[in-house]
């Protein structure tokens, strides 16, 4: 297969624009028109629809494009191996990541980031609920589940501890649990689902906090709102510890049940499709990370103190 035609498609489909692809690329519009339908009869499938008007992907061509970045992946990397190319890390990086953990962390580092590595261009998509890697064809995402999907690989950025809480006003109304059994008559947020969660102390003990069974009547899929809601006093809820510690710190909001934990693997991991060559501006932006946020968590300093 042409490399070339593959990267004047990539192109094509990110400008939706095959008469500028081609200028990018040094080609004349009529013949970058050729090279794509040439491509367009190797493989057998239209990639591109076009008209007079505008130019837009085909299924096919939705399909193909995260294949044809692997593509041009692999071709880069195998280059770097025999010592050509280029010497400093380019191209666009598409990253996703939870919208509440990025405003907090990785936002304030990114001019440093841009700064040091000024041939990368960041594409950032940020929101609480996980994106496809492969079909949205994102170089790298930030996950704090366990990792299942049997495509991706991953390399752990910190500890997700993840604690309940609420605010001094709620429970100086309502009371203060005092082991897991007193949840089931409190006002129990939920975030993203009425699933339960199961709770553990340091011996072993175990609990359940379930807003389910609590009749939950508040369920937030953002987690910064979620955050806000417990904050003003709309009942106890599980928040990530990397979300909540100044908080606990400056008293704004109270640790529940202290010497419990939910029981369960969470982590946070850099993740990026198995099938992907690590390229050098993927690695380059995940050892930055590591470096600036997962050596030393802030919030496990706060918790330390």
């Amino acid at each position: 297969m042409d490399t070339d035609s593959v990267r004047l498609f990539v192109l094509a489909a990110d400008k939706l624009n095959i008469s500028a692809a081609g200028r990018e690329l040094g080609i004349a519009p009529a013949v970058a028109s050729a090279r794509l339908a040439k491509l367009e009869n190797a493989l057998g499938a239209d990639l591109l629809h076009r008209s007079t008007r505008k130019v837009s992907l085909s299924l096919e061509g939705a399909e193909f494009l995260p294949f044809a970045r692997e593509i041009l992946a692999q071709e880069a990397a195998a280059h770097a191996a025999l010592g050509h190319g280029s010497a400093t890390a380019t191209g666009t990086l598409r990253f996703a990541a939870p919208s509440t953990f990025a405003q907090l962390y990785i936002a304030p580092l990114l001019p440093e980031f841009l700064e040091f590595h000024p041939g990368i261009r960041l594409d950032l998509r940020l929101s609480d609920i996980p994106f496809n890697l492969i079909e949205g064809s994102f170089d790298l995402a930030l996950r704090s589940s366990v990792i299942e999907d049997s495509s991706l690989k991953g390399r752990k950025l910190a500890d997700d501890t993840r604690v309940l809480c609420a605010s001094p006003a709620y429970l100086a109304k309502h009371g203060t649990p005092q082991d897991p059994q007193d949840l089931s008559g409190h006002s129990l947020l939920a975030f993203r689902s009425r699933a339960p969660k199961q709770l553990v102390d340091g011996e072993g003990n175990t609990g359940v906090f379930d807003p389910g069974e609590a009749g939950a009547r508040l369920v937030v899929d953002d987690g910064c709102s979620h955050k806000i809601a417990t904050l003003n006093g709309a009942g106890i809820a599980i928040n990530s510890l990397w979300s909540v510690h100044e908080n606990l710190k400056d008293g704004s909001l109270v640790q529940v049940l202290p010497g419990y934990t939910v029981d369960e693997p969470s982590v946070l991991w850099l993740v990026y499709p198995k099938s992907n060559v690590l390229t050098a501006k993927v690695r380059i932006f995940i050892d930055f990370l590591i470096e600036k946020i997962g050596r030393s968590p802030a919030w496990s300093q706060s918790q330390e103190r």
